[in-house]
């Protein structure tokens, strides 16, 4: 049988020469082909990886041949009978693709395949640099579907190698409007001399699903830095893809996700915004628990540590397998740490000036942590107020510089002046009708 083979890939080879010679493109690629499916039929894996090598250097070889033998080839990967010949011929196809602009689709999924085995024999690693190697947002013949997949495949290995930094680089490829564009719109027909897009293969998932993905990762990342708000509005992303938002088994766990991380989140105007948005939602009347949380947020009252974690602990125990196990303890400490600042802003409004005392019996802390937490406030812009220490005085009136003072004084000055002006009138008024009065 080799010997016949051999006779044939040789019968072939002459043919190829003299299609490849005389410049015909459709011989050429048929002469190419045939041989590969030649080696194939007689799984001869080797004698295929020979020819695939053989066939691409020959000399003055046509682009479209080398194109079709590396897809005709592919095709044959999943029927290779064992894992180090599949491997063998992956490497084979991603010499010969490599540095070809003709083949450089090919050549990333070539890699996405090899780096997929090795991560299922437990080389991440190794896996993660594979990917690192495709720039596919180069890539203008690719699927925009395709290379978002890519992409996040790229993330998803440096989340699961632990390389944060990397990880948030790659993501940054992929701008979150690009899923906001419109699934139905009619596809424009390509120009002449346009590059023409190729359909992306049947097992890579839709934009919205992509979407999905895409917040999960970011989701991933984000808890590694314990970013609250980012984690927050990951989840606000996720809530808004009309496939989940149709779901109540979907929506109602990523709505109460939601009201967690709101609550966990620092208090700045992002926080705010999205704490009134979420408020105003309809669908936060079928949870009415994290309704009552976020009311009470908002409300300008002092909140009762104890009497909050008695109500919300056995939510926020069945939430930790949410909050990413580990992260239970840290997030239990931060929901503490919320109320106390949202007490500090509370009792902010209400007094100009206050104890250091009376700031820890509202607070129901000691003078050391009621100040330490009212420093750190200060110091991160929060909150603008001044601590007499030998006092024990919190100021929390913001100092005026010159200007504003002026300012309204200019204020003050013309109030007044208008007031002297309207009560001439009243006054002129008043006499003229006396003096009418007087002659009638």
């Amino acid at each position: 049988m080799e010997e016949n083979l051999d006779a044939a890939i040789e019968t072939l080879l002459n043919v190829e020469k003299q299609m490849r010679l005389a410049g015909d493109v459709a011989g050429t690629k048929k002469a190419v082909t045939d041989i590969v499916e030649l080696c194939y039929r007689a799984r001869a894996w080797k004698t295929l990886n020979d020819q695939i090598v053989l066939l691409s250097k020959r000399r003055g070889q046509l682009k479209q041949a080398v194109t079709a033998m590396v897809q005709q080839a592919m095709q044959y990967i999943d029927e290779t009978p064992d894992i180090d010949t599949r491997i063998e011929l992956i490497k084979t196809l991603n010499s010969v693709s490599a540095g070809k602009i003709y083949v450089e689709i090919e050549r990333a999924r070539l890699v996405k395949k090899l780096a997929k085995i090795k991560e299922e024999q437990g080389l991440v690693a190794e896996a993660a640099d594979l990917m690192q190697e495709i720039a596919v947002e180069t890539f203008g013949a690719m699927a925009k579907t395709e290379k978002i997949a890519f992409i996040l495949e790229q993330v998803r290995l440096c989340l699961d190698r632990q390389d944060y930094v990397r990880a948030q680089i790659l993501s940054r490829k992929i701008s979150p409007r690009v899923f906001d564009a419109v699934a139905s719109k009619e596809k424009k027909k390509p120009k002449e001399g346009d590059n023409v897009v190729e359909e992306p293969p049947a097992d890579i998932p839709s934009l919205l699903e992509l979407k999905r993905i895409y917040y999960e990762l970011m989701i991933r990342y984000h808890s590694h830095n314990n970013d609250y708000l980012e984690i927050c509005r990951s989840y606000k992303a996720i809530y808004d893809i009309p496939s989940v938002k149709e779901d109540p088994e979907q929506w109602i766990p990523v709505l109460r996700k939601i009201c967690w991380y709101l609550v966990l989140s620092p208090h700045d105007p992002m926080q705010s915004s999205l704490l009134n948005c979420t408020l105003e939602d309809k669908n936060l009347s079928e949870i009415p628990n994290f309704r009552l949380l976020l009311k009470q947020l908002v409300t300008m009252e002092v909140i009762q540590w104890t009497g909050l974690w008695e109500m919300y602990k056995n939510e926020f125990e069945n939430e930790k397998t949410m909050l990413g196990g580990s992260l239970g303890a840290k997030a239990a400490e931060d929901l503490k740490l919320r109320v106390i600042e949202h007490n500090i802003l509370v009792v902010s409004r209400y007094y100009s000036r206050i104890t250091l005392k009376r700031l820890a019996n509202l607070l129901c802390l000691s003078l050391q942590e009621g100040e330490k937490h009212l420093s750190d406030m200060v110091v991160s812009k929060s909150l603008t107020a001044k601590i007499d220490r030998p006092m024990g005085i919190i100021c929390f009136q913001r100092a005026k510089d010159s200007n504003d003072i002026l300012n309204s004084w200019a204020m003050n000055l013309e109030k007044l002046l208008d007031l002297v002006e309207k009560s001439c009138h009243q006054i002129h008024k008043e006499t003229m009708v006396h003096k009418a009065v007087l002659k009638a």
